[in-house]
């Protein structure tokens, strides 16, 4: 029986060196030397809500508010997975870019978890 490659079908890699993903939706990051940072359950906890926000955002009105909060995900998301943890300040920005786009942020659920995350991690 022929294998998917020797019909011409599928994918081979025949070398990669690094990281990457293959698909819609997929985030790598790759940590030199494999030390990767540990993060607490609750900063994994805001990472996730900060995806699903960001996602749920591609479907709002754009704005500069939305915009604003747009970079404020993204900023978010890097420092939690290049750092293990999204540093006081940057939860700061992250609360307040939500509060100014909080007429759409309030319609979706992402919103609200991401907002109960950062309670969690800020306090109320």
């Amino acid at each position: 029986m022929a294998t998917a490659d020797e019909r011409g079908n599928g994918i081979h890699i025949g070398s990669v060196r690094g990281a990457f993903a293959i698909g819609d939706h997929n985030t790598v990051t790759h940590h030199e030397g494999g030390a990767v940072p540990a993060r607490d359950p609750a900063q994994e906890e805001l990472l996730r809500a900060v995806r699903a926000l960001h996602d749920d955002l591609s479907r709002a009105v754009e704005s500069p508010q939305i915009t604003a909060l747009r970079g404020e995900l993204a900023e978010t998301e890097a420092d939690i997975a290049d750092t293990g943890a999204a540093a006081p300040g940057r939860l700061t920005r992250l609360r307040t870019a939500l509060a100014d786009a909080g007429a759409v942020v309030g319609l979706l659920a992402s919103g609200a978890a991401v907002t109960q995350a950062l309670t969690t991690l800020a306090g109320g």
